[in-house]
């Protein structure tokens, strides 16, 4: 009976310490949605945003004819999502405006008109993560741009650059600080050209703006 008692005792004793890990590992599947937690996917950077236009474009039938655009500093908004590590896409909101002269064989015209501008760009990003706190990344994606409240100046009227797809190409980097937040510097290039018309009293005049500006920013990152 003794020796069938101890039998038992060391079957059972067998038993828990083969359950003892699978019961451990059940109990600690939970903690797993915490991991993920740390890991949030968005991102938000804030930064001032220098507009840096092509300054090209022309007057349809009038060789030599140029445009030219004021380049301007603005506040920028960018959301970002991780799908991975690596992988994030990021719009990029922001608005501006631009000022339109004409150049080189129409110079003496002066001053077309102005425009406010919104171009939000989405982009599709590979970031680098192999080097700390410094964290490369380049992008590629498309930019729908809107020109609205246009307004125009001297002798011309009823000046109209109609809204345009583009591409967008970009480059840059977040120096972070700690998990949340970081330093960034970025450059995008929007290759923009945008037709238009306008009136210069009984003269209809079409043609395409050449804006393809650089986007320039600096400005701060935070993660969540």
């Amino acid at each position: 009976m003794q020796k069938t008692t101890k039998r038992s005792w060391a079957i059972l004793a067998a038993i828990f310490l083969t359950a003892a890990p699978a019961v451990a590992a059940d109990v600690s599947t939970p903690a797993a949605p915490e991991a993920a937690a740390a890991h949030n996917p968005w991102q938000v950077r804030v930064r001032a945003l220098g507009v840096i236009t092509e300054d090209e474009g022309h007057v349809d039938g009038i060789p030599g004819s140029d445009l030219s655009y004021s380049d301007t500093i603005t506040p920028e908004l960018d959301i970002s999502y991780y799908f991975t590590p690596n992988i994030a896409a990021e719009l990029v909101l922001g608005t501006t405006y631009a000022n339109v002269h004409t150049d080189g064989s129409i110079a003496g015209l002066g001053k077309v008109g102005k425009t406010w501008v919104l171009p939000p760009t989405l982009t599709l990003q590979y970031h680098f993560t192999d080097f700390g706190a410094f964290q490369p990344y380049v992008g590629a994606g498309v930019n729908y741009t809107m020109f609205y409240s246009q307004s125009d100046a001297g002798a011309f009227t009823n000046m109209d650059i109609e809204d345009t797809f583009g591409a967008a190409l970009q480059v840059g980097f977040d120096y972070m600080i700690d998990d949340h937040w970081g330093f960034n510097l970025d450059a995008k290039k929007l290759f923009l050209e945008a037709d238009w018309t306008a009136d210069l009293g009984d003269t209809k005049l079409s043609g395409t703006a050449k804006l393809n500006p650089w986007l320039i920013g600096t400005g701060v990152t935070y993660r969540f």
